[in-house]
């Protein structure tokens, strides 16, 4: 296979085994062959079968969004901005989203535009959270991206009559289906001619899933080692359903239920029992949630729209809780989604100190890539996939570039 190296980068964000952290190298040199890294450095001297500049150039590693509904969310923009049920917190989950279903040429339109926003803002890896839908693998192999499928079932529906109550339409039984279906749709993933598809076992919610659905779907993802996802702790009404039905926290009862662990991923992770909008008698979510190796999605821009936020991202990594950064709704733009929560964490805590860039990138790296248990993404090191993105630090936008990322 033909060797390619990128030469005399201004800089290459390389990975540092010895401090396990991203750092800059200044005039460096990236070298891959057949999707893998070959070396990264300085003066590559081996072979070269193609070389290109890196002069004015930054080398960052492409960035790993672990939360994301592209089949779907572009069909929402200009019609769920500014919207929210005030009788159910404000969240729009359950009066509105109902409401927006695409045809099937407008689910392709969908995904076509989202996966392009996200190769735009600097991502290589995008979990896909949707419901399944014909062509779904072939299309996310055409992007050129690496896609966690993550086809999503449930054993109810959601809706409200008045605005607020929230009422639930069970079928166990078709939520067992679904999830056979999805496990034959990763299977599928992984044997995908492109060699770039891999997948996640995804029950869609903590209130639409039966206790049985949730352990069945973990014990046969933990069976054939793939991540776990579920959207908890997501919305005030979502708390005081779990609260009531099984007398824990979200958080709290599927760590009761023996779900969480290393390979888990919880969508959101808002709402824990220190949160200012669903105090509780313990304080144990966030110490779970370290103890325990769950990773958490991070999807600020879909709350802050209505007034939401986690408490915050800062706090959560310092205390030990894996981070991963997700896009979740419109635009999938992860740099945005980055500032974004930067800022907001700055602000819950009142202190520029409270979360550093390196912190916040580390989460849209490698706290992702750990989450989806890649090992071999997110960085730039010797014999990780070659997932890179090239940085124009010339222009306009990025200058002065004192500090590229």
């Amino acid at each position: 296979m033909p060797i390619t190296v990128i030469r005399n980068a201004d800089v290459v964000l390389a990975w540092d085994d010895a401090t396990h952290q991203h750092v800059y190298m200044p005039n460096g040199d990236l070298a891959f062959e057949d999707g893998r890294i070959l070396f990264v450095g300085r003066d590559y001297a081996g072979p070269a079968d193609e070389t290109i500049s890196g002069t004015g150039m930054m080398v960052m590693p492409g960035l790993v969004n672990i939360h994301s509904h592209p089949s779907s969310e572009p069909m929402n923009k200009g019609f769920t901005d500014e919207v929210g049920t005030p009788g159910l917190y404000n969240s729009s989950l359950y009066e509105y989203l109902p409401i927006f279903r695409p045809d099937p040429g407008a689910v392709h339109s969908c995904v076509k535009v989202a996966l392009s926003e996200l190769l735009l803002s600097g991502v290589t890896t995008v979990a896909d959270l949707s419901m399944a839908h014909p062509g779904w693998l072939d299309l996310l192999a055409e992007s050129g991206m690496r896609v966690c499928i993550a086809p999503m079932f449930r054993s109810a529906r959601w809706f409200t009559k008045n605005g607020h109550v929230v009422e639930y339409e069970w079928d166990a039984a078709a939520g067992e289906k679904a999830m056979t279906e999805a496990f034959t749709l990763v299977e599928r993933a992984e044997q995908h001619e492109s060699g770039r598809l891999f997948g996640m076992a995804v029950p869609s919610q903590i209130d639409t899933c039966t206790p049985e659905l949730l352990k069945d779907s973990r014990d046969e993802a933990r069976r054939r080692g793939i991540s776990w996802q579920i959207h908890a702790a997501q919305s005030v009404t979502e708390f005081h359903e779990i609260t009531r039905r099984h007398g824990f926290t979200p958080i709290g009862w599927l760590h009761e239920q023996g779900l969480l662990d290393d390979r888990a991923i919880i969508g959101h992770g808002i709402f824990l029992d220190d949160h200012p909008s669903t105090p509780w008698h313990t304080r144990r979510d966030l110490e779970i949630l370290s103890e325990t190796g769950t990773t958490v999605a991070h999807c600020p821009t879909v709350f802050a729209r209505r007034g939401i936020t986690l408490k915050h991202l800062g706090r959560y990594k310092r205390s030990g809780v894996n981070m991963g950064i997700g896009t979740d709704t419109y635009p999938h733009n992860m740099l945005d989604e980055m500032r974004l929560a930067a800022y907001l964490a700055r602000t819950q805590a009142t202190d520029p100190r409270s979360l550093t860039t390196t912190e916040l990138f580390e989460a849209a790296t490698v706290g992702g890539a750990r989450a989806l248990g890649r090992e071999d993404i997110g960085r730039l090191a010797t014999g990780c996939r070659a997932d890179f993105v090239l940085v124009d630090i010339t222009h306009p936008m990025m200058r002065p570039a004192r500090d590229p990322v």
